[in-house]
């Protein structure tokens, strides 16, 4: 993990339990995709239902963005991301009870999209600009990994080993009902940052125009529009790629689902080490610089999809995430400065969640047709790969002129 900060840069109170909370949330919620997946193999459903899943989830952080800035500001932020866990609650009690799994999806999602703006807002409130790469640093690697282990820790849940457990009268959705409760009960020991803002128009014509306002302010800002739109081309490419190596896994490795989860393990550890070592070593003033970063895991891509042997795959993975970690983390640090200094945390987070999840929505809506027609999973990841490390290059040559 990180290397803890010297002690007259130590984090503030409540920093970590934090970290700890969104970290269960987040857990859960990819616990859950693996598991309504695993759901839909049995009740025979195509394999392009498995991206409207995500679809369905991040729909909220698209449409509702202008909304959920403003919420974050309004009321102490931990308070609403207790509240936003029990929304999630409120999704896995749905899939329980028998709802379409993509409805289901959209509850959840709600619950995620407001929960976002509060936990970044409330980072950049507790800690100071100069602690913000090494903060991101934590809060990216326990992001990154809850993606990665929450996929382990639902293929965990849905393997053959524990099935005869859930013939009593329960089920894997039960326990994370219980995860959700742990993640809630985190959020309501994090302290008040104490920061207010002025109260603001919430008739919805005015949330929106305020809302494009602010997302033109932070595009049209030089660092604030690069740092926005590497981040937002990360995780639009990587919500796809999440189920890019699944069936890779599957078709290539020939893993089953649960053990294909595992797989991504391995990504896992390469984030955490690439995230720590941003977050231990790189400076707000040096993010642009790790743009190179993300050209070496567009190219790295193409390598792993070439690969037909596990031990060759599982490293290569790591130093895929750690190409990763150490791109998003400084650029991710240097939006939110930005965002907090042109607008508040609250509204520069719905900003930057709004271009990220429409970028992953736009991507989910491609992957899901891609499959729809039998894309062989080879060429596909070779175009997500190269899609990657050409938009990164561009976005190098526009940071080296405004350096210049």
């Amino acid at each position: 993990m990180l290397a803890a900060p010297a002690s007259a840069d130590r984090m503030p109170a409540g920093f970590h339990r934090l970290i700890a909370a969104q970290f269960v949330s987040a857990l859960a919620d990819n616990a859950l995709l693996i598991v309504t997946m695993a759901l839909l193999q049995q009740r025979g459903a195509p394999a392009w239902w498995a991206p409207l899943l995500k679809f369905g989830f991040t729909l909220s952080y698209v449409f509702l963005a202008p909304l959920v800035g403003p919420l974050a500001d309004a009321v102490p932020k931990a308070r609403l991301m207790a509240w936003m866990n029990g929304v999630k609650v409120l999704g896995v009690l749905a899939l329980i009870g028998g709802a379409n799994p993509v409805a289901a999806f959209v509850v959840v999602g709600f619950g995620a999209a407001a929960y976002a703006p509060a936990k970044y807002g409330l980072v950049t409130e507790l800690v100071a600009p100069r602690q913000l790469v090494a903060a991101n640093g934590w809060l990216e690697v326990t992001v990154v990994c809850a993606v990665l282990l929450g996929t382990v820790f639902g293929g965990v849940l849905v393997s053959p080993a524990l099935q005869p457990v859930w013939r009593h009268g329960l089920s894997a959705l039960h326990l994370l009902l219980a995860v959700y409760a742990l993640a809630a009960l985190l959020n309501l020991g994090i302290p008040d940052s104490g920061a207010r803002y002025a109260a603001r128009a919430i008739h919805p014509l005015a949330l929106l125009r305020d809302f494009r306002a602010g997302n033109a302010t932070l595009w049209r800002d030089p660092l604030g529009g690069l740092s926005l739109a590497a981040t937002t081309l990360f995780w639009g490419a990587g919500a796809p790629l999440q189920f890019v190596v699944l069936r890779w896994a599957q078709d290539h490795l020939g893993l089953p689902l649960h053990q294909a989860s595992y797989l991504q393990a391995a990504v896992a550890v390469g984030v955490v080490a690439g995230a720590a070592a941003a977050g231990r070593f790189v400076a707000l003033g040096q993010a642009r610089r790790m743009l190179g970063f993300g050209i070496a895991l567009g190219l790295l891509l193409p390598l792993v999809a070439c690969t037909r042997s596990l031990w060759q795959a599982v490293p290569l993975l790591a130093l895929a995430g750690a190409l990763g970690g150490l791109m998003v983390v400084p650029l991710n640090a240097l939006l939110q400065h930005r965002g907090c200094v042109l607008l508040t945390a609250g509204r520069s987070i719905a900003v930057q969640g709004f271009n990220e999840n429409a970028s992953i929505l736009a991507m989910l809506a491609i992957y899901a047709a891609l499959v729809a027609v039998e894309l062989p999973i080879v060429p596909l990841m070779w175009g997500f790969g190269l899609l990657i490390a050409l938009a990164i290059g561009v976005m190098t040559r526009r940071s080296r002129r405004l350096a210049g």
